[in-house]
Formats: C-alpha cells, sequence, structure tokens
C-alpha cells in the first residue's frame, strides 16, 4: 500500500511538472538574439510564435538598448504591430516606426528612463477582431452591431467576424508580461510600465489603460481611430468609445494619456471628435501634466508620419521624474 502511494505521489508531480512546461511566464521559451533586423542602436532578441491560451500564437521581438546590464533595472514599453518598428526593408510597406532610432537618441541624450521595448507582432487576417475594444462595441445598438457582422466591415486586409480584444489583453497582462517580467531585468510595477500603438493599435492601448489600470501606467495612442470601421455618416462608433472613456478612464493621479491625431488619408476622418477628446480628459481631471491630444498638420494615416512624432509620446510617458 506504501508503494502504491509513493508510486502514485511520484506520478502526479511528474504531471504537474510536465503541465507547467506550458507556462510561457517561466524559462522555457528562448529569445534568440536577431542579427537580420538593420538597427541603428541596440539589440533585438525574438520568441518565435509566442505560445498562449487565449491568442493564435505570434512572434514578439525585444529590443534591448546598447548599454543593457542585467544589474541596472528598465522600464518596458508594450508595442503593437512589432512587425513595423524596426527596419523597412522588412515590412509590408518599406515604412518604419524607427523606434530603435527614436528610443535609443533619447536614451544617449538622458531625455528618458533606462527602458526596453517589447513589440507584439499582429495577425494580418485578425489584427481588427484582436484590436477592436469588446467593451465599447457592446455599447453599441443591436441592429448597427449585426449589419457590421453580416458585411464583414473589411478594412485593412482583415474581415470583422467577432471581437477577441478582451483575450488579446489578457495574453499580454497574463503571459507575456510574466514572461517579461522573468526573463529581462526590468521594473514590474505600472510606473514603469506602458503600452503604445497606432489607428486601431490606439484603441487597444486605450483600452489596455482602462482595463489594467493596475499594470500600466500610461498609454500612448497615435491616430486613435475613433470611427472603427471604414468611414460612415450618422457612425454611433465613435460616442461609444467616450461613453466608455467617461466610465473607466482611471485616475489621473497615477497615470497618463497620449493621444494624437494628423490631418490627410485617413486622419482626416478623426478630427470631427477631438473637441469630445478634449471634453473627456478635462471631466476626469487629466490636465497637460498628465494627457496630451495634439494635432500634427499635413501628417497621414502611415509609419512615415508617426516616426516623425514618436519622440513625443516617448518623452512624455518616460520622462525622468
Amino acid at each position: 500500500m506504501k508503494l502504491f502511494k509513493y508510486l502514485f505521489a511520484i506520478s502526479m508531480l511528474f504531471i504537474s511538472c510536465k503541465e507547467a512546461k506550458v507556462n510561457p511566464s517561466e524559462n522555457k521559451l528562448v529569445a534568440k538574439t536577431l542579427d537580420s533586423i538593420d538597427l541603428s542602436s541596440g539589440t533585438l532578441k525574438r520568441i518565435d510564435s509566442f505560445p498562449s491560451k487565449y491568442v493564435r500564437a505570434r512572434n514578439v521581438d525585444i529590443w534591448l538598448p546598447s548599454d543593457y546590464v542585467e544589474t541596472k533595472k528598465y522600464a518596458v514599453l508594450y508595442m503593437h504591430d512589432g512587425q513595423m518598428l524596426f527596419d523597412g526593408k522588412t515590412t509590408w510597406n518599406k515604412q518604419e516606426w524607427k523606434v530603435d532610432e527614436i528610443v535609443g537618441s533619447l536614451l544617449k541624450e538622458q531625455k528618458i528612463r533606462d527602458c526596453i521595448v517589447v513589440a507584439i507582432w499582429n495577425h494580418s487576417d485578425i489584427r481588427h477582431t484582436d484590436y477592436y475594444p469588446q467593451k465599447p462595441f457592446d455599447l453599441l445598438p443591436q441592429k448597427f452591431k449585426d449589419s457590421i457582422f453580416e458585411t464583414g466591415n473589411k478594412q485593412f486586409g482583415t474581415d470583422f467576424k467577432g471581437l477577441n480584444s478582451d483575450n488579446y489583453l489578457k495574453f499580454i497582462v497574463e503571459e507575456l508580461k510574466p514572461y517579461i517580467d522573468a526573463n529581462f531585468s526590468v521594473y514590474k510595477n505600472p510606473e514603469n510600465t506602458f503600452i503604445s500603438g497606432s489607428s486601431m493599435g490606439g484603441l487597444i492601448s486605450m483600452y489596455a489603460l482602462c482595463e489594467y489600470p493596475e499594470v500600466f501606467g500610461g498609454a500612448a495612442c497615435l491616430s486613435t481611430h475613433w470611427i472603427g470601421f471604414s468611414p460612415q455618416e450618422n457612425s454611433p462608433v465613435p460616442e461609444s468609445f467616450f461613453t466608455y472613456l467617461k466610465e473607466n478612464l482611471p485616475s489621473p493621479a497615477r497615470h497618463k494619456i497620449y493621444f494624437d491625431y494628423g490631418t490627410k488619408t485617413l486622419d482626416e476622418f478623426y478630427l470631427p471628435y477631438q473637441h469630445r477628446v478634449e471634453e473627456v480628459l478635462k471631466l476626469k481631471g487629466y490636465d497637460e501634466s498628465n494627457s496630451r491630444n495634439l494635432k500634427f498638420e499635413s501628417h497621414d494615416h502611415s509609419e512615415n508620419s508617426w516616426n516623425q512624432r514618436f519622440q513625443i509620446p516617448v518623452q512624455f510617458l518616460l520622462n525622468k521624474n
């Protein structure tokens, strides 16, 4: 009988250890250094097909500054559309955010605190599904929601057939962040954890700050896609976001949020809603010390415009206190 109990205990221990191996927060995934990406500064490491129980596996790149050392702690900037950030020779439109140039230069000039950048790749066919915030969508009239699902509202090369944004944020918060915290020398508190993106990436960054204010201390939302879908008259979508923000934007005492917009191509459709952004920020107690809503004349909806101004939100979020 004792032998049976002993063997049973050993088998259960083996099973539990085997199950633990699927936890990506542990040291089971290897971030390999990339030599094929053209960087102006720093080092890029990649985890191929980061596993998740919430979303489709995807690549994750981690940019480390040139002087990265384990004996120092770093803030973390999480960014969406990760394949578009570093090297225009590898992107679909031959444009890039120039994150390594911009962040590297700001660090060299000591204008921001020490930081690393975690670049989360998208899947183009489900990008809209991953990035469209669930709770604001729930506020829309049922008839409008039905019409969206019926048409698929194809844009950005993706069909809108459902929402998975809550799970996408769970992937970041429950799986990716624990891995970064365990494997890199970083601060884990919200005061040093930020998130950023553009267009739909702006919406999901805003949503992340609102849903997880205990995780993220700030968000940068460039060219935020307030219209949600393709431009259409009398759409209830923009107001659904502002209604959600009025209820969920976290306290300005410990959080920062950055919005901006251009005036050309898709960005011109955001212009009518910028006064609503100002109204919500003011209502929630935000001011110039913890929020921005900036207009960039003649900037369009592209990486070539975002890389002209990305240094502004980076300094805003990561300024040295």
